[in-house]
């Protein structure tokens, strides 16, 4: 064996064993995404849920909102408002690490952007699309997401008219328009790849048509809810005071 082709191959042995090139690393930061998606897909379905008892009246979003926030705990019964910054704290660390380790299979070149345009015009299968959308919303909750999270962390207060007042008056339902879609898309689409790629369903078919169907509902409940938060903030008079019910 020459001097050169030991050189060569020990150049390749070196590379092949670091970072995610490594196949162990590969397959462990292959997991740990899977599981933050995981967890994060559970949580937004959960959120819009929470979040749309607004639809029912005032009062439900009053007693939802201090039930997450312990208030069985308290003697008052109002909770604690430091919940929602340690929950909101934790979901930032969640959405850093899981942004982290999908960013090794974002393309970093122009070359590579081309050849996936490419490989989608000449092969159009529906999971290279839907991985194409993962990429792109992806970007946009890299930025958008944790805006949303530090609001909540350094403004935990929440309630009918607190909540309305952030979304109305402090002009935030602009940046809700664009992360809503965004999560929404994100995590239903990620849970169908998911659920596709760890073997939880083999009927590819129906899973994505249930992903299709969460879209659209959990788009439906999320616009009614921003919509009530921002008429309720329209009838409000500043300063607001927080709804109690009567």
């Amino acid at each position: 064996m020459t001097a050169s082709l030991k050189t060569a191959k020990t150049k390749i042995h070196d590379v092949s064993s670091k970072g995610y090139l490594n196949p162990i690393w590969a397959a462990r930061a292959d997991k740990l995404q899977s599981a933050t998606g995981l967890l994060l897909g559970i949580f937004i379905i959960m959120h819009l849920h929470f979040e749309s008892s607004i639809l029912i009246s005032k009062e439900a979003f009053y007693h939802v909102g201090h039930f997450l926030e312990g208030g069985i705990f308290s003697e008052t019964g109002h909770g604690f408002p430091v919940v929602t910054k340690f929950i909101s704290a934790f979901m930032l660390i969640v959405v850093l690490v899981h942004a982290l380790f999908a960013l090794r299979r974002f393309p970093a070149q122009i070359q590579q952007w081309r050849a996936l345009r490419s490989q989608m015009t000449i092969m159009p299968h529906q999971d290279t699309k839907i991985w194409f959308w993962q990429l792109i919303t992806g970007f946009l909750l890299f930025f958008l997401a944790p805006v949303h999270l530090f609001d909540m962390i350094t403004n935990p207060e929440i309630g009918a008219h607190l909540s309305a007042e952030r979304v109305y008056h402090q002009d935030v339902w602009m940046l809700y328009v664009l992360l809503l879609p965004a999560v929404v898309l994100h995590a239903m689409f990620g849970l169908y790849r998911l659920a596709v790629k760890w073997g939880v369903t083999t009927k590819r078919t129906a899973a994505l048509k249930l992903a299709k169907i969460m879209v659209v509902y959990l788009m439906i409940i999320g616009i009614a809810s921003l919509l009530t938060y921002i008429f309720i903030g329209q009838s409000l008079e500043l300063p607001v005071t927080p709804f109690v019910p009567s």
